[in-house]
């Protein structure tokens, strides 16, 4: 969750779309779904080209479990694959504006646009006609990964979703947030002072079968360290169990004090503290971030392989 909104000045955090609290899935068999913006994806034994098998996780904030929290994502199967997160910016609530709804739209455009012949397969484009088609009130940011059947993966990025390539037990790739100042993200927004797909982060990166994505909002992140999401991986062999996992882990440390999170670190180097006396008494600030926590596990694997993390 992203707690301010861009305004030249600030806004906050929103997103969810249309998930049900604490949902888990995988995607890598042909499968009807009644989400509009939410696709499995599916394996076809005849193609050697690479595809995503993905394992999907969402956690709400606590006090917004009645409203399913305000993250947004969806997962298709079009060519190799395409996954996307959105976090609607909470300081909207603030307006009487639902933070949700625009990332809810945002992704559901988002997701009926993958297969359009002007974004020609190109996440950035995709960002671009999605945010043009949304019509609803607030602002979010967004993160999306198309992979190529030969093992491309392009990734477009607006604010502080995140991605992580793992291989081998190692991260070879990580995508950097984008902030106007601590806790206000680059962010596509209803309003002209927001960003828009210029101002997205482009990537691309060359995947292997055997390769582990991991993408999330910011609930994932501000609360869980690379080292630790790379060693939750290895626990487990299934991608919805490691999503599963890995939204847990964020959560129970959003919710510990005592935790020195990788939000409370960033915090207290751009100068936010506990008061000079409690410093004095060797104390400091800690805790986790309590958000949104949306995680999406991806597992690259050929048309012979078995979806397992390695």
């Amino acid at each position: 969750m992203a707690n301010s909104i861009y305004r030249a000045s600030m806004l906050q955090s929103y997103s969810q779309l249309l998930f049900q609290p604490c949902l888990s899935n995988k995607h890598c068999v042909p499968k009807k779904t009644n989400l509009l913006c939410f696709a499995s994806s599916q394996l076809n034994p005849a193609r050697s080209e690479v595809s995503f098998c993905t394992g999907t996780h969402l956690i709400p904030h606590p006090n917004k479990v009645e409203r399913g929290g305000e993250d947004a994502f969806f997962v298709s199967n079009f060519k190799g694959g395409v996954i996307a997160v959105a976090d609607g910016v909470s300081g909207w609530a603030e307006q009487n504006v639902d933070p949700s709804l625009f990332s809810k739209e945002l992704m559901a455009n988002a997701s009926s646009l993958v297969g359009d012949l002007e974004v020609n397969y190109d996440p950035q484009i995709l960002i671009r006609k999605a945010h043009a088609a949304t019509g609803s009130k607030g602002s979010a940011t967004a993160i999306v990964a198309m992979l190529e059947r030969n093992g491309t993966m392009k990734v477009a990025s607006v604010g502080d979703c995140g991605l992580r390539v793992i291989r081998k037990g190692q991260i070879i790739f990580s995508t950097t947030p984008q902030e106007h100042y601590f806790d206000c993200p680059y962010q596509l927004s209803s309003e002209l002072v927001g960003q828009t797909y210029l101002d997205a982060v482009v990537s691309s990166v060359e995947l292997v079968e055997g390769d582990t994505i991991v993408m999330g909002s910011d609930g994932l992140f501000d609360n869980v360290f690379d080292g630790e999401i790379v060693s939750t991986l290895a626990a487990y062999s299934d991608v919805v169990e490691a999503a599963k996992a890995l939204a847990n882990l964020a959560s129970n440390h959003s919710l510990d004090s005592r935790f020195d999170s990788p939000y409370t670190i960033e915090a207290r180097s751009k100068g936010l503290d506990v008061p000079f006396w409690k410093k004095f008494l060797g104390m400091k600030l800690t805790g986790g971030k309590l958000d949104d926590i949306t995680v999406i596990v991806g597992q690259v694997i050929t048309s012979a392989a078995s979806p397992q993390l390695t």
